[in-house]
């Protein structure tokens, strides 16, 4: 018997993961790394820190699974997109703390960008809106702090890569990424699905540091290490990952993933879809030897970490699993709504100046109404998202596919049935992200022939069916959409 394995390196842990031909768990191990804070509004990793985990995790899950690397097939990697390392090529080294995607440092940078073009400037190019939240910037900063760093950048002596092209490079020594991480950087032509020398220029990033674009699945080289002579068969970016999971490949497919944020993609099949109506435009993956295929992208930058904030930052609930009770103890939020702009907001907004607001607090409301207007805020957001997409896409949502760690919360997957007045389903395996990168492996060395028998093997645990009357509905939009307005020109 062989099996796959998924590398899934996110944003607070990573992850090994070994799945077996049905899409079953075999084994797991995490491990969580530290999250730095240098200044207010920054966010780091240590790249070095990242590439022990993986060690460690790979070790811990063969050892769990009691099999050794003999026994795989193939290896995926998935990973936080927009993240930023820079190593030296030649004795791989970290030359300064991973950026975070959500880290701010380069707002001044992005307004200046703005200021020949507006927000839209590359869109035509990229898909994206100029923001905090990509690659290039980041890239961009890093190299106006040090004339050095950046002459040996320019020389091909540094290397860049988000999360991924940095662990593909320490298991194999391959310099490569994939169209879905690429497609993130803001450096990448959406049409040509190359490193585009307009966008470089304009960013004064180098081409000699930037890695190869290769297709989602792929054999990209054989590993060293723990999993010596594993191909390594597949990357993508998170949320592409968490999609092909779910197995959405046809056009009007859609998922949403509750983590730390929300995010909620739509396939949109073989061709760009540029959006008016502020979503993101993204490769959804490649296969080898097939064309791109493309999707619109609602990222919503508060979810789970608004859970968090109730429990450590006001000390409203004591478990992240008290939720559920709480918020199922009343039937509604008694009209208090919370924003939670914390760094702003991000799909389709795209405000950085907005701030997040706790409205319509009157006596009567307790922490179990916060509590439940916490789910809402989730809910609602990607309400949001899920107009626009309809705007843009005119595919409409026929159902929505969930995943992540929010869904064990049931009461938050019956609002977002009434919300979106569509079917919200949860497969049997929520771990989507790792098993689109366990597929896409799998896809590329034949362990599993075709995208055919990866449908097959999506199964539904639970679907919510929307129960909401379609005018409590739209008054409760009206009043997050008034809200929403409040958190506006505040910083």
């Amino acid at each position: 018997m062989s099996f796959i394995a998924a590398i899934d390196q996110g944003t607070t842990s990573t992850r090994c993961m070994i799945f077996d031909e049905e899409a079953r768990v075999v084994a797991v191990d995490q491990r969580e790394h530290e999250q730095f804070y240098p200044r207010p509004g920054w966010v780091e990793h240590d790249p070095a820190e990242i590439w022990l985990n993986v060690q460690s995790c790979i070790t811990n899950a063969l050892h769990r699974a009691e099999i050794t690397a003999r026994d795989l097939a193939a290896v995926g990697i998935t990973n936080q997109r927009e993240t930023v390392v820079l190593w030296d090529r030649h004795t791989g080294t970290p030359v300064h703390n991973a950026i975070v995607w959500q880290d701010t440092r380069t707002d001044a940078l992005i307004s200046a960008l703005a200021a020949d073009g507006g927000q839209d400037r590359f869109r035509d190019r990229t898909g994206l809106p100029l923001a905090t939240y990509f690659s290039g910037p980041k890239i961009r900063w890093l190299l106006d702090q040090d004339p050095e760093l950046r002459r040996r950048a320019e020389a091909g002596d540094v290397l860049f890569g988000t999360v991924d092209s940095w662990v593909i490079w320490n298991l194999t020594g391959e310099h490569v990424t994939d169209v879905t991480n690429a497609s993130r950087t803001m450096l990448m032509n959406l049409s040509t699905v190359d490193w585009d020398p307009v966008l470089l220029e304009a960013m004064g990033v180098p081409r000699a540091m930037l890695p190869e674009i290769r297709p989602s699945s792929a054999v990209y080289g054989e590993c060293t290490g723990p999993l010596h002579g594993v191909p390594v068969a597949a990357a993508f970016g998170d949320q592409q990952a968490a999609l092909f999971g779910q197995a959405c490949f046809s056009p009007g497919d859609a998922k949403c993933t509750y983590g730390t944020g929300a995010f909620l993609l739509q396939n949109t099949g073989p061709s760009p879809m540029l959006s008016k109506a502020g979503l993101i435009t993204t490769v959804a993956y490649q296969l080898t030897g097939g064309q791109p295929v493309y999707a619109l992208e609602g990222s919503i930058a508060v979810a789970g970490s608004l859970v968090q904030w109730l429990r450590d930052g006001l000390g409203l609930i004591s478990r992240a699993a008290d939720m559920d009770e709480l918020a199922a103890s009343v039937p509604d939020s008694g009209g208090v709504v919370i924003v939670p702009a914390f760094s702003g907001l991000f799909a389709p907004h795209w405000r950085a100046d907005a701030r997040g607001i706790i409205a319509g607090l009157t006596a009567y409301a307790t922490r179990a109404h916060l509590a439940r207007a916490t789910l809402e805020a989730t809910a609602w957001q990607v309400r949001e998202v899920a107009d626009a997409m309809l705007a843009d896409s005119g595919l409409p949502l026929r159902e929505l596919r969930v995943d992540g760690g929010m869904t064990v919360n049931e009461v938050l997957l019956q609002i977002q049935a009434d919300v979106l007045d569509a079917p919200v389903i949860r497969p049997q395996v929520t771990e989507t992200t790792a098993l689109g990168a366990a597929y896409a492996a799998g896809l590329a060395v034949g362990y599993w022939p075709d995208l055919a028998s990866l449908e097959a093997n999506w199964r539904a645990d639970r679907t919510w069916h929307p129960a909401m009357p379609a005018s409590e509905r739209e008054a409760g939009y009206a009043r997050w959409r008034k809200a929403v307005a409040r958190t506006l020109d505040w910083a």
